[in-house]
């Protein structure tokens, strides 16, 4: 993927290191640092540029839709919700659709799920299924092992085709059979031992072992979305180790909107369905890909949009914008990540690089570049202050504890790391890869300040590329670079976060041989797989606080924050909502005017 000249897949790396970008950083640390002052933390939607849409009759936002026109209230877009992001899925397939890949957010629109997490609540609802499974209504067994699903009788899918269990078991077998690897099927196979179909509308599922995570982390997850199976046998079936080119490219669900067209770089459009088994939305949709932050923001001031994926460095800029609301609550449950690589082909990383493929093997190199990293430059300068230190389990989950150890910026225990490890004399330099973000490539240039300013023989090289090369670089088996930035996914139970990011056997310990580096890579192991098993609270509490100890003092990550919640949307979005573990805004849960 990587040759000796910079270029990567026939588009060039862009790398940035040295003096003039640790001077444009410092630079861009101060300005937001005075912006942050001018910051005293949440605002209210109301606050936010008079908090109310224009009044009736007033004129409406600036440069408005014109195929949709504006109604006499003032609402631009009367009849579609817009919805600017800074990207496009590479998929839409929920057995391809990568973990954290803006398919999933897509997908969120258009599919449904066995169960649902409702707005206001992390308690799951039921969905497709008429009921959750719990041990208290039966349809879990006795031994943990066996879940019966009722199957919601009279649903249609927007082809026209029935919702039955067949439908169900037929998506996730398909979903295990294709098992595309940048997909996520280890979800469910490594879950499921056996589907079922006991009858029309049951279905039935047994689990390989007791899986405390089942409900809220598979049955909840993108590869367990209930495709249209007509659908998939008319355009190509399903074969084993093939993506299915319809499917990428279409979504045929059961949701409140139904996919329409994809103009790729540009838009994709949906159209509310009126036969949707719950309540039909009242307005048709259009996710519209903007990726430059200032003009997205420009055109939920002119009302162009009704909401935008958002970073908090957008809170100053819409302070005074007429019709516009923040909702900035809570934190997500999406902390950022620096990740380092303990499994490095040799041959792989930029010619730049001078670390040998073993350097992050010694947790004391690991440590110190935990303790280099300045993290109140990140929180207070890059995030305007809307985040908090990190834990490896976020607030609000089962786990998570305001006592448990994190790392804070220390550089003389940083030197003393580097100094053991046989580095501080001899330097080195070392890439990470980033993509071209608002909120990832700040990380990236702090890093390599805190390292320069601590030792000018330390230098890390920022290689900042699209969204589409890093997610194609990103899962790439082996990675090809040292180092690289992103945020976690968020997830409702502490198993995946320790299972996916974590454990030396889960999907980024294989990928990036945690075993190289771990002190006890087994105990690590059976630390988790317990968590997994128990359904003891308590017990499961108990495991994870140990966890925390350890994971902290053997470190595989760098956990910059936990940013806080900002969501820009127009005043006239009534109903707004956001639960931080859907991944995205859900439209089927607003109106508008």
């Amino acid at each position: 993927m990587n040759d000796r000249s910079g270029q990567a897949g026939g588009t060039r790396w862009q790398g940035r290191s040295g003096r003039k970008e640790i001077f444009n950083l410092a630079a861009l640390l101060l300005a937001m640092a005075l912006v942050a002052a001018a910051c005293t933390g949440a605002t209210p939607p109301e606050e936010v540029g008079g908090g109310e849409a224009p009044a009736e009759g007033a004129a409406p936002g600036d440069g408005g839709d014109e195929g949709d026109g504006d109604d006499q209230t003032g609402v631009n877009n009367p009849n579609t919700y817009v919805h600017a992001s800074d990207g496009e899925p590479l998929s839409l397939d929920p057995a391809r659709a990568a973990l954290g890949e803006y398919g999933e957010q897509v997908i969120l629109q258009v599919y449904e799920f066995l169960v649902n997490v409702p707005p206001d609540s992390p308690e799951l609802e039921p969905m497709l299924a008429t009921e959750v499974p719990s041990g208290d209504n039966g349809l879990i067994s006795d031994d943990g092992l066996t879940y019966t699903f009722p199957i919601r009788e009279g649903v249609t899918f927007h082809d026209g085709s029935e919702l039955t269990a067949e439908v169900v078991k037929y998506s996730w077998d398909r979903v295990m059979e294709m098992d595309l690897p940048e997909g996520q099927a280890s979800q469910l196979d490594d879950a499921i031992a056996e589907t079922r179909v006991v009858d029309d509308y049951t279905f039935e599922v047994t689990l390989s072992e007791a899986n405390a995570a089942f409900l809220t982390s598979v049955v909840f997850s993108t590869p367990a979305a209930i495709v249209s199976m007509e659908a998939v046998e008319a355009n190509g079936g399903v074969v084993a180790g093939q993506p299915n080119d319809f499917m990428d490219a279409n979504m045929v669900g059961t949701g409140a909107h139904q996919f329409v067209s994809w103009e790729r770089n540009e838009q994709l459009t949906f159209e509310s369905f009126e036969d949707y088994w719950g309540e039909a939305s009242t307005f048709d949709a259009r996710w519209q890909n903007i990726p430059e932050l200032a003009a997205r923001t420009l055109a939920l001031r002119a009302g162009d949009i009704d909401s935008m994926q958002s970073t908090p460095l957008i809170v100053e800029e819409l302070g005074d914008a007429e019709g516009a609301c923040l909702d900035t609550e809570g934190v997500l449950l999406e902390p950022f990540q620096l990740a380092f690589n303990l499994d490095i082909p040799e041959g792989v990383l930029p010619e730049e690089d001078t670390v040998p493929t073993d350097f992050f093997h010694d947790a004391r190199v690991r440590q110190a570049f935990n303790y280099t990293f300045d993290y109140d430059a990140f929180i207070e300068g890059v995030l305007n202050g809307f985040g908090e230190p990190a834990s490896y389990i976020p607030p609000g989950v089962l786990g998570h504890s305001e006592d448990a150890p994190v790392y804070t910026q220390d550089l003389e225990r940083a030197e003393e790391l580097f100094r053991e490890a046989g580095w501080w004399d001899e330097g080195f330099t070392v890439s990470v890869l980033v993509e071209d973000s608002e909120t990832f490539e700040p990380i990236g240039l702090i890093l390599a300040d805190s390292l320069a300013q601590l030792n000018p023989n330390f230098h890390v090289n920022v290689l900042t590329v699209s969204e589409s090369q890093f997610d194609e670089a990103h899962s790439q088996t082996p990675f090809e670079f040292a180092m690289w930035i992103k945020n976690a996914d968020p997830f409702v139970d502490p198993h995946p976060y320790m299972d996916v990011y974590w454990h030396p056997e889960g999907d980024w310990g294989q990928r990036l041989g945690y075993a190289n580096g771990y002190e006890n890579p087994d105990q690590i192991a059976e630390l988790i797989d317990a968590g997994k098993t128990s359904t003891d609270a308590d017990e499961r509490v108990e495991i994870y606080q140990e966890l925390l100890q350890l994971l902290h003092d053997d470190p595989m990550w760098i956990y910059p924050a936990q940013e806080g919640n900002v969501q820009a949307y127009r005043c006239w979005v009534d109903g707004f909502a956001y639960n931080p573990l859907w991944k995205a805004m859900r439209w089927r849960y607003y109106e508008k005017g």
